[in-house]
């Protein structure tokens, strides 16, 4: 991995699934969580993300955005926020720009599953480099209440 907590995210700028321009000077929220997992619609990918959609509500309530980003295109991430009822924003990295930048692009070209937490000004507060699929949402929760 090439970031460090403490360390200035890089700057990014990809497209959400709504079709717009996502960049890292939209991060304007105390806390963001940016999520990479390798491949939309997989069976941990999908636990991922569904832990992410039913702790939604908790992370909403503290106001705090999720993003989840993989390098799956646009098409592929509508089908599986459809599929899934996925409620928060999934960005498309599918020239592979930020996972390079980052240094967590996988032997098999996708992204390694890992987490950032940033602050308002794309300051990454922590770094989660392995993760649970299926408790990763509830472990970030628990995180943040004893902060």
């Amino acid at each position: 991995m090439k970031v460090k907590e403490g360390e200035d995210f890089p700057d990014f700028s990809l497209v959400s699934d709504s079709g717009k321009l996502f960049r890292k000077s939209d991060l304007n929220n105390a806390i963001n969580i940016i999520y990479f997992y390798p491949k939309d619609d997989t069976p941990g990918c999908t636990k991922e993300a569904c832990n992410f959609r039913d702790e939604m509500q908790e992370f909403k309530r503290n106001s705090i955005p999720v993003y989840g980003v993989s390098v799956d295109d646009i098409e592929s991430h509508r089908k599986f926020k459809e599929k899934y009822s996925l409620n928060f924003v999934l960005l498309s990295d599918s020239k592979k720009d930020l996972v390079n930048k980052l240094g967590i692009k996988s032997i098999s070209g996708s992204s390694k599953r890992v987490t950032f937490i940033l602050n308002s000004t794309g300051k990454i507060i922590k770094i989660y480099p392995n993760v649970s699929p299926a408790e990763h949402a509830k472990e970030i929760l628990e995180w943040l209440n004893k902060k």
